[in-house]
Formats: structure tokens, sequence, C-alpha cells
């Protein structure tokens, strides 16, 4: 077992390193630029349509919002949650949820989890729930690195050292279930894709947080909710069939050693522990 059941498809991985090469080599030979090989690598005309092309995949949110729709929409036509609303520019978080009991949910929409901005959050005073959903729409990122790197070198630290509730996080997207990204849930159980507008999804990956914030003095062990606790988070799992086995709980225990507070970071599934970190001490710059 892992921290997530997908894995890279490695065989996508060796065709888009070889085609890196090939185009790192051969790129020349592209376009009506009227430069020969070495004027073409000299000028930098390489480099910077690639910059330009890593930009315009980063700041487009355009295709990912649409999946979001698309799934809260699917919920709310499904009587699993009773309104959604996109936040708007001027708030630091993306959606609010009208959940079935009267609660509000509110969802931060984050990328691959690897990165800075995965640091960036801050849960809003009206959230009766917070939850961070992982859209990563790059077929040929690690999806067990991200995970990891996302729930402990980068969630916890800020959870326990900004004192931020996180309820749970949620990895999913529209490569989910696709070639560049194969899904355990499905493969051997087709049935078990749901017909989301334009998508064919499996059941999503859903992580419980603890209730508290991690405290070495008064709290230094909290455990993982269970999924009644966390509203929104129960009805993903309900609306697109998900297993009571499939559920991951993150529990941590933090303490203090000398100058420095420690985590350890734990991931349970089905009852066993699936990966642990050792006590990790806390660097945030």
């Amino acid at each position: 077992m892992t921290i997530i059941p997908c894995e890279q498809n490695a065989d996508l991985r060796r065709k888009i390193e070889s085609f890196t090469e090939t185009l790192k080599t051969e790129a020349h030979l592209l376009g009506d630029h009227g430069l020969d090989e070495a004027e073409f690598y000299n000028s930098g005309l390489f480099r910077g349509a690639i910059e330009r092309i890593r930009g315009q995949f980063s700041a487009t949110m355009r295709e990912k919002r649409e999946f979001v729709a698309h799934v809260l929409n699917y919920m709310q036509d499904g009587g699993h949650i009773a309104d959604w609303e996109s936040a708007g520019e001027n708030n630091r978080h993306d959606y609010s949820v009208s959940l079935n009991s009267g609660k509000v949910a509110v969802i931060e929409l984050k990328g691959c989890l690897d990165g800075n901005n995965t640091n960036i959050f801050e849960r809003p005073p009206h959230a009766n729930e917070f939850v961070l959903w992982s859209v990563c729409t790059n077929p040929g990122a690690d999806p067990r690195h991200n995970a990891w790197s996302g729930i402990h070198t980068r969630l916890s630290a800020e959870i326990i050292s900004r004192s931020q509730r996180v309820d749970g996080l949620i990895v999913w997207d529209m490569v989910c279930g696709t070639i560049g990204r194969p899904c355990p849930k499905v493969l051997a159980n087709e049935g078990r894709l749901n017909e989301v507008g334009p998508y064919r999804l499996p059941p999503p990956c859903i992580y419980l947080f603890p209730a508290t914030i991690p405290a070495p003095r008064n709290n230094p062990s909290p455990r993982a909710q269970s999924l009644d606790a966390v509203e929104l988070l129960a009805a993903f799992h309900a609306c697109f069939g998900g297993q009571a086995d499939e559920l991951n709980r993150v529990d941590f225990d933090v303490e203090n050693r000398g100058a420095d507070m420690l985590r350890t970071t734990r991931v349970s599934r089905g009852g066993v522990v699936i990966q642990e970190s050792g006590a990790t001490a806390i660097r945030r710059t």
C-alpha cells in the first residue's frame, strides 16, 4: 500500500523524457524563424518559447474550474449538497458549498501539492468545514511524491505553525482514471467510473485530518476525524461510490525537542499505516 493508490505511468514518463530530448536537440528544425542551429539556440528563442508555454499552462485555471463546476453540479443534482458558488477573485478561497445540514463548507483549490502554492491558504471565519482539493492536470507528475510532499512537508507545517485547521484533502481531477494516471480502483471494475459531464471519473482519494490543531503541550497527538464529522467529504464519498477501506486518515504527533518543534505525520488506510515520517523539525521561511 502507498500514500495514494495510483502511480505515475512509467511508460508515459519515458516517452515524455524521450520526446523532451528530441525537442531539445531538434527544435531548430521547427517553424520559420530563419535562424541556423547555432543562432537558434544562442538567441534565446527556444528557452523563451518553453517558458511561455510553461507559464500559459500554469496560469490558466479555466479547465480546472470547468471540471470543478461539473463535479459540484453533479453533486447538487444528486442531492448530496444543497448549493455551491464560486467565491470570486477577491477571496482567499475558491468555493463555498451549502451542505444539506445547513453548514457551510469552503474549498481551496490547489495544484499538484509539491509547490509553494500549497502553503498559501487561510481558513475563512464563516467556514464550518475547510477542505483543500488538489487538481493536478499534469499526467507526467508523480502522484505519490506529490501527495506526501503536500501532506507532510507542506500542510502539516502550515497547520501546526499557523494554527490553520484543515478538515481534509481531496486528490482528484480529470486525469484520474486515464492512460496518463491509471486508477487501481477501476482497473478491475469499470462499473465504478462515474459519468460526470464530459468526464469518466473514478471515486476520489479522500484524506481526513484532525479536528484540532496539534500542540506539544496540550494536544500532542490529535487523530483524524471520522468521515461523518466532515459532511462535505462524506458527500463526495457517497456521491462517487467510495468504499470505506479507501478512506485515508492523517494523524499527527508533535513534540518540542530543544529549540525545535518536531512533527510526525502518519497516514493509514483500512486500518493499516501506509506511510509515516520520522520526527521532522518545522522549518518555515
